[in-house]
């Protein structure tokens, strides 16, 4: 399929599809006249790496692990697996961290103009 109806299909944009291309996770094959051809499978890994961009992760992760992952077989797939999960669990701890940092830093802007303000009415 043509990569508007392939974009159709993935639910995600033309320029998405290039763009996962452009990064090595997807390689759509191309017609006789140039044009970029999508199957059935490359339309699946783009939901998977949909879902997977949409669950925050960055491109050099999904992009490290996922041909591995959707292509190994058996006791391979397995190990990657682990690996992949591994390095989604790092990747959630360090977010979470920074949210702990992002939380301490609103707190303390909160603290501060309650404070401004209130020296602010008394003046």
């Amino acid at each position: 399929m043509k990569i508007g109806e392939a974009a159709r299909s993935s639910g995600v944009s033309p320029r998405s599809l290039r763009f996962y291309e452009e990064e090595g996770l997807i390689v759509p094959g191309r017609c006789s006249n140039g044009y970029r051809d999508y199957c059935r499978s490359t339309i699946t890994r783009v939901q998977v790496i949909r879902s997977l961009l949409e669950s925050g992760l960055p491109v050099r992760l999904i992009k490290d692990v996922l041909p591995r992952l959707m292509d190994a077989p058996g006791a391979s797939a397995e190990l990657l697996r682990t690996e992949f999960l591994d390095e989604v669990q790092s990747y959630r701890d360090r977010l979470a961290a920074r949210i702990a940092v992002l939380g301490a830093q609103q707190s303390a802007l909160d603290a501060f103009l309650l404070e401004a303000r209130r020296t602010a009415r008394s003046t």
